[in-house]
Parts: C-alpha cells; structure tokens; sequence
C-alpha cells in the first residue's frame, strides 16, 4: 500500500482528534500532534524550546517559521525510515501560510502524490452543542464527546474513571474558538479546494460512519 499523508480539518468538536487516532489503528500511520510536539519541544533547554515554553504559556500562536521546524525535524526522521506508511497531522494548518509552507515541505519530501486533505464539516450550532457538552475522564484524562452512545456514558470507557465537565469549555471560550475558526481555518479550506484537493466528509453522523466515509475518500 503507498503511504498516506493526511490532513483533517473542521471546527472544535467535530471530531478530527478522534478520527485521527481511528486512522492510526486501522492503517498504521503516525500520528502527528501539532500540540503535543510543541509540548516536547518545549523541554529542550535551548533558545527555541524556551521560547516554544513562554509563548504555550501565553496562549498565544507560535510563528510558523518556528512550527515547520518543530514538523521538519519529525518528518525527517519519516523520511529515513526503511518502511513508511504514511502521517495524521493533527491540529495543523491553522493559518493559511501553514500550509503553503507544508506544501513545499511535501514537494521537498516527495510526498506530493501521498497528500490528502479531508474537512470534517459539522455546523456551528453542533459544534457549540458538542462542546458545551463533553466530558473528560478525571483519571486517564480521555475526552469522551457528545456523539452517539457516548453521550450517555456513566464512565469512562477506558478506565473507569469518573466524568466530568471541562472547566475551558465555557460558552465564552467556546464561542472565542469558533470565531478564531472562521477568522484562521476557513481561509485554509478555502485554499485547499481551490487546488482541487480537499475532501469534505460529514461529521454530523456516527463516529463510525463518518471513519467509514473517511475510508472511502482515501481510496
């Protein structure tokens, strides 16, 4: 099977982290997530893990020349395995300049003909209702949503643990990331359709029929 490199995109709660991980299972693929390489990085004691530390602690964006190299020193390592399967970038891009920067690193890589852009459209309206409703394990920290089967979970299904509400999902908060969404993301969908490449999938559906739909657009 050739490799796959995956992007998905969609607004908070549409469930791109949970097809993410799917994608990992079924396929083989890394996993690639943008925060939790940031967050590595940030425990080298240099001049960028630093500054990687002061800006995740601001809540602020880190500069894009400074998060391609957080994703080229991964894709390197990518580039050199004897077998490669392919990536899920998870959290990534959220600028527009993103991702004409990932095109040329996939050109540089030669992983052009390997590119999938998938957007996982749910509305506004779903998304703020999700949001405001998921819960969060207290023990292994899983995010259980609000789709389906789960919105009635007592427990957590991994551990067992007790569920509750997180304290950032907060009408504010929630409607804070649906409008960064529009302002950063969209222009980012807008740009991949236009190179005839991106994919859109229904994210108003089960979590398995949207896998399933997300299957079927891979090929």
């Amino acid at each position: 099977m050739e490799p796959k490199i995956i992007i998905l995109l969609g607004i908070s709660g549409s469930g791109k982290g949970t097809q993410a991980k799917l994608l990992v299972e079924k396929l083989g693929l890394d996993y690639i997530g943008t925060g939790d390489l940031l967050r590595r990085r940030r425990e080298i004691d240099d001049f960028t893990g630093r500054k990687i530390g002061k800006i995740l602690d601001s809540g602020k964006f880190v500069p894009d020349v400074s998060m391609v190299r957080v994703w080229i020193d991964i894709w390197e390592k990518l580039k050199n395995r004897e077998l490669f399967k392919g990536f899920v970038l998870d959290g990534a891009p959220r600028k527009l300049l993103e991702a004409q920067l990932i095109d040329q690193a996939l050109a540089w890589y030669e992983w052009e003909e390997y590119f999938h852009v998938l957007c996982i459209d749910i509305s506004e309206e779903e998304a703020t209702l999700r949001l405001l409703n998921r819960r969060m394990c207290v023990g292994c920290k899983k995010i259980i949503p609000y789709v389906g089967e789960y919105k009635n979970l007592g427990k957590c299904d991994t551990c067992g643990g007790e569920l509750v509400k997180r304290p950032d999902d907060t009408p504010d908060a929630v409607a804070s990331r649906i409008a960064e969404y529009r302002e950063r993301v969209v222009p980012v969908i807008t740009y991949y359709e236009k190179s005839n490449c991106l994919v859109r999938i229904n994210g108003e559906q089960g979590i398995e029929d949207v896998h399933a739909d997300i299957i079927k657009a891979l090929g």
